[in-house]
């Protein structure tokens, strides 16, 4: 045979083979999503293997490879041994099948992606990409292609350490203990008690009542290099001492009323 026939049937291999792999990984996805949705369907009573391999026309031992991969990814799956067992889904341990269009699963993630100095921004993606993966295949992998055309580069201006600090003070409702340094470059050392965080002017800020000033004090992020949560709990101070917020200032959770 002319060379250059091995040159094109070589290149014509490569071409399904590859297509084959695609494919066989785009059903595999589809048979993942739909293992899932019929471990949630059938509740407390869970399913048997044989059952699962009959329904999808697969064999036992590849649907316990897929159980396996699902239970890897995070799916809450519980099994139990011996007649009337079989494999379900913990009650409430998984998300519903999410309606989302391509467009508004890139939106959540570049929202996600552009802010990463959000108070818990790393929360967030995790919680986005869990959204992403119950989508169902043929939407995901549109989304995934959009995504492609959307760029953000948005490093975090500060240590994850100091955020980490500062996001669990706030939620434990803990003293946290900072080196502030003021506009003036003067260093203290404050005990805060944490109220809120505010993003003003493309800044976060840590709203607290500090315990060296007696009184509800701002604190510019970036100017926090190192952050510390104390056992101690926080007074009763409110976000109503914080003062009347701006016009077009509202919470995260909607428009205030």
């Amino acid at each position: 045979m002319p060379r250059c026939s091995w040159a094109v049937w070589t290149a014509v291999c490569h071409h399904f083979c590859h297509e084959f792999r695609r494919v066989r990984t785009v059903k595999r996805a589809e048979r993942l999503h739909a293992l899932s949705e019929m471990l949630r369907r059938n509740g407390a009573r869970g399913c048997t293997a044989e059952r699962l391999a009959t329904e999808f026309d697969v064999s036992v031992r590849t649907v316990k490879r897929d159980l396996a991969a699902l239970e890897n990814s995070g799916a809450p799956i519980w099994s139990r041994p011996g007649p009337g067992g079989g494999y379900g889904l913990t009650t409430g341990g998984s998300l519903p099948p999410v309606s989302l269009s391509p467009a508004q699963a890139v939106a959540l993630l570049a929202a996600v992606s552009a802010a990463p100095d959000a108070p818990y921004g790393d929360l967030a993606s995790a919680a986005v990409q869990k959204i992403v993966d119950v989508l169902d295949p043929r939407t995901r992998a549109k989304a995934d292609e959009l995504a492609r055309r959307v760029w953000v580069n948005a490093p975090p201006s500060r240590s994850r350490a100091v955020t980490s600090a500062l996001e669990a003070a706030m939620a434990e409702q803990r003293v946290i203990r900072i080196p502030y340094t003021s506009s003036d470059g003067t260093t203290t050392t404050r005990d805060v008690e944490p109220v809120l965080f505010a993003s003003t002017n493309g800044q976060w800020h840590l709203i607290g009542w500090c315990r060296l000033r007696n009184a509800m004090r701002w604190f510019t992020v970036s100017r926090i290099e190192q952050a510390s949560t104390t056992t101690i709990a926080c007074g009763s101070h409110t976000i109503d001492e914080v003062g009347t917020p701006p016009a077009n200032a509202r919470p995260v959770h909607g428009p205030s009323d």
